[in-house]
C-alpha cells in the first residue's frame, strides 16, 4: 500500500471514528481523544492529518456529501446508460439516496442536523457541499423538462432541493421509527409521491 493509499484509510478510519462519536454526543462533547481512541490511532495522528477538530468535521462534510453525490450521479448515469428516461433516472437518484442513508445513517442524521444550525465555523463549507447535491438533482429535473417528461412550469432549483430533502427526511423517519420496513417499501412509497406530484397530467 502506498502513502496515498495508506493515509487515505487513516483518514477513513478517522472519518468512520467523528461522525459516529459526533452523531452520539454532539461536537463539543467530543474530544479528539476520543476521536483517536475509537479510530485506533494515536492522537498525533488525529492532528498530523487534520489541523484541528474543526477542520476533521470540515473534511467529513465534504466527504461524506462526496460520497452522496457520487452515488446520486452514478444512478443517474447508469439510468441513462440503459435508455431509461430522466424521471426514470429521478426515481433510480431516490433509491440511490435511500440506500446511502441506510448505509451511513450517523452521517446523514449529522448532516441534516447541522443544515439547520446557522453559527457553526463551517457553515460555509456545508452551503458549498449541499449545493453539490441538490446540483446533481437539479441537471436531471431541467434536462426532464427540456425533453418533455415534465411540465415546464416546475421550480427546477426548489424542486431539486425539495427533493433531496424528502429523501433525507423520510429515510431518517424509516431508520428512526420505522425500521422494520425494507429499503423497497420506503422507494415504492416515494416513488409514489414523486410521481404524482411531478407528472404532466
Amino acid at each position: 500500500m502506498d502513502t496515498s493509499t495508506r493515509r487515505q484509510a487513516t483518514r477513513t478510519k478517522l472519518y468512520e471514528a467523528a461522525v459516529t462519536l459526533i452523531a452520539e454526543k454532539g461536537f463539543s462533547a467530543t474530544t479528539v481523544d476520543e476521536i483517536a481512541e475509537r479510530a485506533g490511532v494515536a492522537k498525533g495522528t488525529v492532528y498530523y492529518n487534520f489541523a484541528s477538530k474543526t477542520e476533521l468535521f470540515e473534511e467529513l462534510l465534504r466527504h461524506g456529501v462526496g460520497l452522496l453525490t457520487a452515488s446520486l450521479q452514478r444512478a443517474a448515469d447508469e439510468t441513462a446508460a440503459r435508455g431509461g428516461s430522466r424521471v426514470d433516472a429521478l426515481d433510480a437518484m431516490i433509491r440511490a439516496g435511500l440506500g446511502f442513508i441506510e448505509r451511513y445513517p450517523s452521517f446523514t442524521q449529522l448532516y441534516v442536523a447541522e443544515l439547520w444550525r446557522t453559527n457553526r465555523a463551517w457553515q460555509s463549507t456545508l452551503m458549498v457541499v449541499r449545493q453539490q447535491v441538490v446540483a446533481v438533482v437539479e441537471n436531471v429535473l431541467r434536462e426532464a423538462v427540456e425533453r418533455g417528461e415534465l411540465t415546464e412550469e416546475i421550480d427546477v432549483q426548489l424542486t431539486a432541493a425539495a427533493l433531496v430533502g424528502m429523501v433525507l427526511v423520510a429515510a431518517l423517519d424509516w431508520q428512526a421509527f420505522q425500521p422494520e420496513r425494507s429499503l423497497d417499501d420506503v422507494h415504492a412509497a416515494l416513488t409514489r409521491l414523486f410521481q404524482g406530484r411531478l407528472s404532466r397530467d
